[in-house]
């Protein structure tokens, strides 16, 4: 379903408000959500010996007529392809920016009991109403 021109612009100023204020941060999500994904060498290359070390357990398990030792070699042939070819998960670590500047990560804790978080009220409205609610504040702030 098509954005509608309403949508579309404010998507636009939301990508002008980004570049604006954290151009680096814009040019990584942007290369990003290009889908060009992130080569880690050292996956490939384990996967790769993973996967030859599985093909000469199959040798091994047909020249010497044992089932299991093939299974085995296929099975880590199979892992090592698969493990070559998927990309690696990134878990970025987020933190919170507070109006002021200030950042608070992961790391720091959260205040309260136990390092939780005190518990927000659930906003009201659809994510696309809340969003350009909060578009329009920034706006009129001067942000």
């Amino acid at each position: 379903m098509p954005l509608s021109e309403h949508e579309q612009r404010v998507l636009e100023q939301m990508e002008q408000a980004l570049y604006a204020e954290d151009p680096r941060l814009a040019s990584q999500l942007k290369s990003t959500s290009q889908g060009v994904p992130v080569v880690d060498r050292r996956r490939i290359a384990l996967g790769v010996i993973i996967a030859l070390a599985g093909l000469g357990l199959v040798l091994v398990g047909v020249m010497s007529q044992l089932i299991l030792v093939g299974g085995l070699g296929f099975l880590a042939m199979v892992f090592g392809g698969a493990w070559a070819a998927t990309p690696a998960r990134s878990h970025p670590r987020l933190s919170v920016v507070h109006h002021d500047g200030r950042v608070h990560g992961p790391s720091t804790g959260s205040g309260g009991p136990k390092g939780k978080a005190p518990r927000k009220p659930k906003p009201s409205g659809t994510f696309m109403q809340r969003m350009e609610q909060q578009w329009d504040k920034r706006r009129e702030e001067g942000r």
